[in-house]
């Protein structure tokens, strides 16, 4: 482990919640990730945005651990449970190389905010042996500045969440205070790194940012906000995704508003309102998306060895 990734953990503060605990020396902050990097499965994704998936798929790599406390995450298992199995900075470095030499599109590092400084360094291992294709950075969109500075020039596309306007919503379901401030400084730090969206010749996205945005049963009114800071701030080009696959999950059934699924008048409120206020580049989904078949498998495939690697469904 490089000694800038050391420093970087000795007062951990590569997430907003600058817990500042001592992760070379075992201490647990509030995501209780190890030192390692902690993968839960490697895998094949067609279920991505067009641009992601493409043909051939994109390059999952799921980390257990997160900095936030959904609670109606689709993914507890890994995110809350910590299922998974801590590997070396090498041992990440060949994995990325593998998905590559599966002829995936790219490298899609699930939920890595908590483990930057190690995922940072394995990136630049697997360059050095020859990873070209693009890396796409799946996140919460709950990041700090500084940890999305330690990836700059190594990752290509930022994929990153916009969950909650009201920052009431931010704290009640997922323990994160100001979470709208600090999404929207992060992405336009991801806006800043990747400049401009540049697909190739087969609608691949090699650089660029693709917001997402989970409607939520009972909150479609804050999505409209979400949409306007995206037109005003990133403008009415941007590429949005706007998913309707929430599914009650883990503790939802505690809260009345995410017990149900989304009924297709919120949804088409905000797929209306999309347009109304003059944004074009958008994804939508069918409400069949809101399924638990699309929950992947955390079974620790590909961690280990690629002969274990999988598609699935996610």
């Amino acid at each position: 482990m490089k000694e800038t990734t050391k420093t970087a953990l000795r007062r951990c503060s590569v997430c907003p919640r600058e817990c500042g605990v001592d992760r070379i020396q075992g201490q647990l902050g509030f995501c209780r990730a190890p030192l390692l990097p902690k993968v839960a499965l490697v895998s094949a994704h067609q279920w991505e945005e067009p641009p992601i998936s493409g043909t051939r798929g994109s390059g999952t790599v799921f980390f257990s651990h997160c900095n936030l406390q959904c609670v109606f995450c689709q993914n507890h298992d890994i995110s809350q449970a910590h299922l998974g199995k801590e590997i070396s900075i090498s041992r990440l470095a060949d994995i990325f190389l593998e998905q590559q030499a599966r002829g995936l599109h790219n490298i899609n590092l699930v939920s890595a905010s908590h483990f930057i400084p190690q995922t940072a360094e394995a990136l630049m291992l697997a360059k050095a042996q020859g990873l070209h294709i693009p890396v796409v950075y799946n996140s919460n969109g709950y990041e700090s500045l500084e940890g999305l500075r330690m990836l700059e020039g190594l990752v290509d596309v930022y994929l990153p969440d916009f969950k909650y306007w009201d920052d009431t919503l931010g704290n009640q379901y997922s323990h994160a205070p100001h979470y709208a401030s600090v999404a929207a400084k992060a992405i336009l730090e991801m806006r800043r790194q990747t400049k401009t969206d540049v697909m190739d010749a087969n609608g691949i996205l090699q650089r660029g940012l693709i917001v997402r945005h989970l409607i939520l049963p009972g909150h479609y009114r804050d999505s409209l906000r979400i949409l306007d800071w995206i037109a005003e701030y990133l403008g009415k080009e941007s590429y949005v995704s706007l998913l309707h696959q929430y599914t009650p999950m883990y503790l939802a059934a505690q809260y009345p508003n995410l017990s149900r699924r989304l009924t297709t008048f919120e949804y088409e409120k905000v797929t209306e309102y999309f347009l109304n206020i003059g944004l074009t580049h958008g994804f939508v989904q069918k409400r069949t998306a809101a399924t638990q078949e699309y929950t992947p498998v955390f079974d620790l495939s590909g961690v280990d060895s690629a002969a274990t690697f999988q598609k699935r469904k996610e």
